[in-house]
C-alpha cells in the first residue's frame, strides 16, 4: 500500500520544514479558518488543528491526509499566544524569563479514508534562563518573535533564552513528530 498524498493545512514555514526534513511530500493549503482563542488550553488547540484541517479537507476529497495543527503557549493555565507588537513581546519574555512553561500543539489527522479522524495533543515544559534586559533587548532586536506563539522561537536565537526542554522538541517548534508518526504510521519514513 502507498503512503497517501498528504496536506499540510498550514501556512507555518516551520512545520513545512519539519515536513520536507523528514522527506514527507506534501503539498500547502493554507486554511482559513477563525481560530477558538480562549478556553482550556489543550481543548483549545486540538479544536483549532481540527477546524484547521477540516477547513482544508473539504476542498481536498477523499484519498487525501490533511495534517491540522496548532501550537500555543501556556502560563498557568493561559494561553499566550503570538504578540501583537514589540511591547508585548517583551511583556511575554519578561513573563517567561527564570521559569517554566508548557507548549501544546494539537494535531489532526484527517482521512486517507472518509470519515477517518485521528487526534491528539502532544505537550513539552519548557525552562527558560533568567533574561536580562540586555538579553531581550537582542533577541527583540533580531525580530524573530514575529508571529511567534509566546515571541519566541527555539529552532533558532530564540534556543538561547531556554534552559532545557523537556518533551518533544519539534511540539516546541510546532509540529509534534512523535505523535503525529503515532497517529499516522503509515507515514513511512
Amino acid at each position: 500500500m502507498s503512503a497517501p498524498r498528504v496536506i499540510l493545512a498550514s501556512g507555518s514555514p516551520q512545520r513545512r520544514e519539519i515536513l520536507e526534513r523528514l522527506g514527507i511530500e506534501f503539498e500547502v493549503r493554507v486554511s482559513g479558518a477563525e481560530e477558538i482563542v480562549h478556553g482550556d488550553p489543550a481543548e483549545v488547540v486540538l479544536a483549532n488543528a481540527l477546524l484547521k484541517a477540516r477547513s482544508v479537507a473539504v476542498e481536498s476529497g477523499p484519498g487525501h491526509l490533511v495534517i491540522g495543527c496548532d501550537t500555543d503557549v501556556v502560563v498557568e493555565e493561559h494561553i499566550i499566544g503570538k504578540p501583537n507588537d514589540e511591547v508585548r513581546a517583551r511583556e511575554y519574555l519578561a513573563q517567561l524569563s527564570g521559569r517554566s512553561h508548557r507548549v501544546l500543539s494539537g494535531l489532526a489527522l484527517l482521512g486517507p479514508g472518509p470519515d477517518q479522524v485521528r487526534t491528539g495533543v502532544a505537550e513539552s515544559l519548557v525552562h527558560f534562563r533568567d533574561l536580562t534586559s540586555a538579553e531581550m533587548d537582542r533577541y527583540l532586536a533580531s525580530g524573530e518573535w514575529q508571529g511567534r506563539a509566546g515571541g519566541y522561537a527555539i529552532q533558532g536565537r530564540g534556543s538561547a533564552l531556554v534552559a532545557r526542554v523537556d518533551g518533544d522538541i519539534t511540539n516546541v517548534i510546532g509540529l509534534p513528530v512523535g505523535l503525529m508518526l503515532d497517529l499516522a504510521p503509515e507515514l513511512d519514513l
